[in-house]
């Protein structure tokens, strides 16, 4: 037995906040929103696609609480052009030089979620 890759992973978000994911991920971020299965529909949320095939799923939880230390790490073609978008959008850009030859910065979704953005190559 193998683990072979990683299909998605979940952000959590509180309810009613499917634009608002929309609002940064898609239109932000730049993740292409993709339709979740009818069955699973009625429980909120919005899922988006990565260029590689994973996917980014924002969950709908109740008692929603930000992931401050835990995060995705997402790769980026062109992080200083990324970096500019989301500071004109008035989002977090924090960048971190803790790690040699790794270009980094950490942002937070509209609900506190960290997230990671690292340059390709």
């Amino acid at each position: 037995m193998a683990i072979v890759g990683l299909d998605h992973v979940q952000l959590s978000a509180p309810a009613g906040s499917e634009e608002a994911a929309r609002r940064f991920f898609r239109d932000v971020l730049g993740l292409a929103e993709v339709e979740k299965p009818a069955a699973l529909r009625r429980r909120g949320g919005v899922w988006f696609a990565l260029e590689t095939g994973q996917q980014l799923h924002i969950g709908v939880e109740e008692s929603h609480a930000p992931a401050r230390k835990a995060h995705p790490a997402l790769v980026v073609n062109d992080l200083d052009a990324l970096a500019a978008r989301l500071d004109g959008a008035g989002a977090l850009v924090e960048w971190d030089d803790s790690l040699p030859d790794v270009r980094r910065f950490y942002t937070a979704d509209p609900w506190g979620n960290r997230i990671e953005l690292i340059a390709a190559g």
